[in-house]
């Protein structure tokens, strides 16, 4: 940026500045006269906040947005940071200074912030518009879970792969209606050579395939396996001689499980994700890795999943009020820790994801912004990488009792209409 430049955007950015400042001015002198001041103040630099969000975007980096809005993200940060710095700085420093440089630090230390923060959003923008692919470039893979669940889900799944709208699939080889959906997919696999098929270790529900008696904590009486993903998660913190009781029966099921998917798909390397993203949790994780070499464990898929741009308040507060976001964030850090083992021990996985944090609801406005979001990534794989993972869970109409069938937990999931706005949300993709 030349000098003439820097100048006119140091212009644009004290203007706005000045905007920003004056509606935090009159704001407050408005709502002081209905508020205390401890809360028309936090207000009335909401409205400011705004002001600077809109201006900057749309006056100040216009290079960069071409105009449009910063992602929301941005404002909440900038707002945050500044409540906090607003509220503690002063705490901070009183006393370490003379009283001329104590102000002159809680005048600009904002002031900095709030540029470091919008000069941020202004590249993230710039990234954005400019990572636009051209038609022949890669693209995401577009993955269904749940095969074999039910006759329904494999009904959609084997349609939507015999139309192109699939890449591969996940097997539930517990699932009451496994070989058919084996059967149907190499069926499909015959004319689409490329899609893949992975298992979906499944440890929270459904009969188990290993003999109940060799597994006696995972299962209840009737064989079926009972344990929750919270209490997977809890048992991953127990005491190491519990852990190592627990590892040991655990690891006769995913042997088991890993048999019968060979048994019904044919030899080879494993793909392998986790019904309910279980493969993730500590105890599971560690126990596929020391089993990995031996039974050819190739890949593990990855939640880590990008937050989308562009997404109307009401997904966000879907999100947050059907806890899709503590899911993600849950997700989010079994992934990250999970990242170096899993190259430690040669294995590969996806270098994106979509499908967590609007779990079940992958249609309309979340999905397409999932899509965009993974098509930005798509083609920048590293090695030990593939491409970026979209999944969804489509399903015609339910007409089988899963919970009789010890599917509890995937009954009412199953038997959502979501299911079928799912499947046709991938055709139209």
């Amino acid at each position: 940026m030349n000098s003439r430049s820097l100048s006119s955007r140091v212009g644009l950015y004290g203007l706005v500045g000045v905007v920003a400042a004056a509606v935090h001015a009159g704001v407050l002198l408005g709502l002081g006269v209905l508020l205390p001041v401890w809360l028309a103040n936090p207000l009335a630099f909401l409205a400011a906040s705004v002001a600077g969000y809109l201006g900057h975007a749309r006056v100040t980096f216009r290079p960069e947005t071409g105009g449009e809005r910063f992602a929301r993200r941005w404002l909440l940060l900038q707002y945050g940071v500044n409540l906090a710095v607003c509220s503690l700085l002063p705490l901070v420093i009183r006393g370490l200074l003379p009283p001329p440089l104590e102000l002159v630090v809680l005048v600009f230390t904002p002031t900095v912030l709030n540029a470091l923060i919008w000069s941020r959003a202004a590249r993230f923008s710039l990234q954005r518009r400019s990572d636009q692919l051209n038609p022949n470039a890669p693209r995401p893979r577009l993955h269904a879970d749940d095969l074999g669940l039910s006759d329904a889900t494999n009904r959609a799944i084997l349609q939507l792969a015999q139309a192109g709208r699939l890449d591969g699939t996940s097997l539930l080889v517990n699932g009451p209606a496994a070989a058919a959906g084996v059967a149907g997919w190499k069926a499909v696999e015959a004319e689409r050579p490329n899609l893949q098929l992975c298992l979906h270790l499944c440890l929270t529900e459904g009969p188990a395939a290993a003999p109940a008696a060799t597994i006696p904590e995972l299962v209840d009486a009737r064989g079926h396996l009972r344990l929750s993903f919270g209490r997977w998660l809890l048992a991953s913190l127990g005491p190491p001689r519990q852990q190592r009781r627990i590892a040991e029966q655990l690891g006769r099921e995913i042997e088991a499980q890993i048999a019968r998917f060979r048994q019904l798909c044919g030899p080879g390397p494993i793909h392998l994700d986790g019904h309910q993203h279980i493969h993730l949790v500590p105890l599971v994780l560690n126990t596929l890795l020391a089993m990995a070499d031996r039974e050819q464990i190739a890949w593990l898929r990855s939640t880590e999943e990008p937050l989308p741009t562009g997404l109307p308040l009401r997904c966000w507060w879907e999100a947050w009020r059907q806890a899709g976001l503590l899911k993600w964030l849950v997700l989010q850090l079994l992934s990250q820790r999970a990242r170096r083992p899993m190259r430690r021990h040669g294995l590969s996985s996806n270098r994106s994801f979509a499908g967590v944090l609007f779990t079940g609801q992958m249609a309309g406005a979340p999905l397409n912004a999932a899509w965009r979001e993974l098509q930005r990534l798509a083609g920048q794989e590293q090695a030990g990488e593939t491409a970026p993972l979209l999944l969804a869970h489509p399903g015609a109409p339910l007409d089988t009792d899963l919970k009789a069938l010890g599917f509890a937990v995937s009954q009412p999931f199953a038997a959502s209409s979501w299911r079928q706005r799912e499947w046709r949300a991938l055709q139209a993709l």
